[in-house]
């Protein structure tokens, strides 16, 4: 091995490049099985974000479904989610220019389901018995009002302008995971209310059906304002299954003989925020046996289930983080990834534990010597509390820094901010690490796998909870000599976003800030975002407009006279969750005070890059950014950035 050529931090030359990374990365999601075939969806940064439906046939036959311009994916609640289901070997899916169902017969074009225009559709299921799909309907046809959320039910046979669909469920703000029972006489969906988020409170709803598809009656079996349920699930002997955080943990029940049992109380998470829909931990391999993911102190595992006897059994598996498990004839095909292992949609064969890789998210051989691995980190915070962290060093085989330097540290803040990150592998990470950054990846009070308690500390608390866990996850790292204390930047996306520029402007710690489609000003967020947001903040901040003081005095742009270090922000201006105007008002507020401040707004972006263009000038706009402001030079060519008052 040569030796390592001696180099500033931030200076080494990466083999994860910006073209590297747009070009040969795809994502990875929504894992459906129609009879011995298999679906999934990708998006594609290099089709300008498209996702596309792929099928695997036993044979090993991958193909690409979704003709061109035709794009998988649903606004429904904004984020989306459930975007499509397949039925012998018909496909069915949502489109996102017009948000129209369309019907995909095999060999031929899709063909619309529902009218042009006013209604969106997701998390829809075959109604076999009834010729029809029920699946959730937001109504947009009236603009004076906020847009109303309903379940469905799609006659198959019906013409599009007509099919608006037939409104089964309604009454309540929001809804989620209609499932039939496997003989179609009940079915199961969740429900909640403003100001509730569905990791708040939800209730479990049942309903008997008639032969034509109507209710019987309806009734509420499980949940209520303070007990957050997630994925109801009929076993395939008809006993209702589902997860719940009545405990403070969301643990697997299971409803029998009208009688709620616990399968397998302990201090783990089997259920996540439902921020997408079509979310999934479990599925059955038989009546008895359950196959399901949790997670404990940010890993997750992969484990078997007796509902009998309650022995649940965790599989050795080399991944950290898993989702989706989907059963197949003793196997299960999921999404999983690990520190060194990019996400991949695997089957495991649950005799004898072997993982077949059956699609990768990256193109690409992965050289370890260029990989930077988390370490958990538990850290002192406010109020004589612990906070979680994964910490990643500087790591490039071919450089090694000057012995008396020590490397600028980069904070990353997750999103949500019920959110989390995780130890999985990322190339926006190794971006980074690979050039002589340390990372830090903060799990905050209010981050979700650590229980209910951990992730209501930020009831009230927003803009004060996470950032001080930020702030001391810093200190911690400082005084354990690892980083460089006058070069430390904090960054986040979405509500990640605003804990970046709350970090910057209230407290005295960050020498550097990147913030994408972030929120400066939290009243103008209430006035403005999409409805299934549009209360969240009643438990993060308080009511409004009771509270506008409260909105007021976290809001940075209100206090930009603090600010006092250099920044960047990144904004999409199709987004409907935190509009541009967020981002305009904070560029403006920061170079009026002689700043060094950037804005670079995407046309044609919504809350996300999904663009390959779009990703690669974001990597390379930062990276030139902190080079300017860190000092040193990056061995990247990337067109300059035009930052204003550098001096």
């Amino acid at each position: 091995m040569a030796t390592p050529t001696i180099a500033p931090y931030g200076s080494w030359k990466s083999p994860f490049t910006s073209d590297l990374i747009v070009s040969e990365t795809i994502r990875l999601g929504q894992i459906t099985l129609d009879g011995d075939d298999l679906y999934w969806v990708e998006s594609r940064p290099t089709e300008g974000g498209r996702n596309v439906i792929v099928r695997l046939t036993p044979n090993g036959e991958s193909t690409s479904l979704t003709p061109h311009p035709f794009n998988a994916r649903t606004r429904v609640h904004e984020y989306g989610g459930g975007a499509f289901l397949v039925a012998d070997g018909i496909i069915y899916f949502s489109n996102f220019s017009d948000q129209r169902l369309y019907r995909q017969r095999p060999g031929s074009p899709p063909d619309p389901l529902t009218p042009e225009q006013g209604y969106c559709f997701a998390d829809g299921i075959m109604d076999r018995r009834r010729s029809r799909i029920i699946c959730l309907r937001e109504d947009h046809t009236d603009p004076d009002r906020e847009p109303v959320n309903t379940i469905v039910g799609l006659p198959l046979g019906a013409k599009a302008e007509d099919n608006a669909g037939q409104v089964l469920v309604s009454g309540h703000d929001f809804y989620s995971t209609p499932r039939l029972s496997p003989d179609g006489t009940h079915m199961a969906w969740l429900a909640w209310n403003h100001p509730n988020m569905p990791w708040d409170g939800t209730e479990l709803w049942v309903g008997e059906l008639t032969p034509d598809g109507a209710f019987i009656q309806t009734h509420c079996v499980a949940g209520g304002p303070e007990e957050s349920i997630f994925q109801p699930e009929w076993s395939p002997d008809g006993i209702l299954h589902f997860v719940s955080d009545r405990t403070g943990w969301w643990n697997l029940y299971r409803l029998l003989d009208n009688r709620t049992e616990a399968l397998c109380p302990m201090e783990a998470e089997f259920g996540e925020p439902q921020w997408m829909l079509g979310a999934t931990t479990y599925g059955f391999a038989s009546p008895t046996r359950l196959v399901c993911t949790y997670t404990q102190q940010g890993i997750w595992h992969l484990a078997v289930l007796d509902t009998g006897t309650g022995r649940l059994d965790t599989l050795d598996t080399p991944y950290t983080e898993i989702g989706g498990p989907t059963l197949r004839n003793g196997r299960v095909i999921c999404t999983a990834s690990s520190p060194s292992e990019p996400l991949s949609i695997i089957q495991l064969d649950l005799e004898t534990q072997r993982a077949d890789i059956l699609r990768r998210s990256v193109n690409f051989k992965i050289d370890p010597q260029y990989l930077s691995l988390p370490q958990a980190i538990e850290f002192p915070t406010e109020g004589e509390r612990t906070a979680h962290a994964f910490f990643y060093k500087p790591q490039n085989a071919d450089f090694q820094a000057p012995a008396t330097e020590r490397p600028p540290l980069m904070v990353k803040s997750h999103g949500g901010p019920t959110g989390s990150t995780s130890t999985a592998f990322n190339l926006m990470i190794q971006y980074w690490t690979s050039r002589g950054f340390a990372v830090l990846d903060v799990n905050y009070g209010g981050s979700t796998g650590y229980g209910r308690a951990y992730r209501e500390r930020l009831n009230d608390r927003w803009g004060i909870v996470d950032v001080d866990d930020c702030v001391n996850a810093v200190r911690y790292v400082i005084d354990r000599g690892e980083v460089d204390e006058k070069r430390v930047t904090i960054t986040g996306g979405s509500a990640g976003g605003y804990t970046t520029l709350a970090a910057l402007t209230f407290r005295d710690c960050f020498t550097a800030g990147s913030s994408y489609y972030g929120v400066s000003d939290l009243e103008a967020l209430v006035r403005d975002t999409h409805k299934f947001e549009s209360r969240y903040l009643d438990r993060l901040i308080g009511p409004y407009p009771e509270r506008q003081d409260l909105y007021h005095e976290r809001s940075p742009i209100y206090f930009t006279d603090r600010l006092s270090c250099p920044l960047i922000l990144f904004q999409g201006l199709e987004d409907k969750v935190v509009p541009p105007n967020q981002a305009e008002k904070m560029f403006e507020a920061v170079r009026a005070k002689g700043i060094p401040v950037a804005y670079v707004p995407f046309e044609g972006e919504q809350h996300g890059f999904r663009r390959a263009e779009n990703i690669k000038r974001v990597l390379d706009n930062e990276l030139y950014f902190y080079s300017k402001i860190f000092g040193f030079q990056a061995a990247d060519h990337v067109e300059p950035l035009v930052i204003e008052n550098l001096p």
